[in-house]
């Protein structure tokens, strides 16, 4: 009788073990995607160029072309609806923030240090750039770890051919 009680307690080890493994590995996953979606949107946001300021001889970002771009980036590859909550089909099950969008724009003396104390978050850009910091909750599948939250980074800067 005790054999079997001791088979009974192993398998809920061993279950609960490799449970905890798949866990880990889906939050992995997750924070990848989130960063891959982050640095996709500030590569998109960047590329932004503003055509009257070109006309004037300066190379910088239009503002409000690099918002909508990096929403509809972010939206895009991590199945957000236009308010950052996610569509059915999405992994994520809790809104997306970003927490920081700044345009480092031809305003400001090039290479240029980004600095964020809030986020401790340093990026140097050589031109002008973008900084995007969101915000993603991992929606845990078995409630075995604690809850897990990033504040994801991505930084990229106007490539000028």
């Amino acid at each position: 009788m005790y054999k079997l009680l001791l088979i009974v307690v192993m398998m809920s080890v061993w279950l609960s073990i490799h449970l905890l493994q798949v866990e880990e590995e889906l939050a992995m996953q997750t924070l990848f995607q989130g960063k891959y979606a982050v640095n996709r949107a500030a590569h998109a946001a960047a590329q932004q160029l503003d055509a009257e300021a070109l006309g004037n001889g300066v190379t910088q970002i239009a503002p409000a072309a690099a918002v909508e771009t990096a929403a509809r980036y972010l939206q895009e590859n991590l199945r957000l609806d236009d308010k950052g909550v996610p569509l059915p089909e999405s992994f994520l099950k809790q809104p997306v923030e970003v927490m920081v969008f700044e345009i480092i724009n031809a305003d400001k003396t090039f290479p240029y240090t980004y600095r964020n104390d809030t986020y401790r978050y340093k990026v140097t850009l050589k031109r002008p750039g973008v900084i995007i910091i969101a915000h993603i909750v991992y929606p845990r599948a078995f409630q075995i770890i604690d809850s897990i939250e990033w504040h994801i980074k991505g930084a990229a800067e106007l490539v000028t051919g």
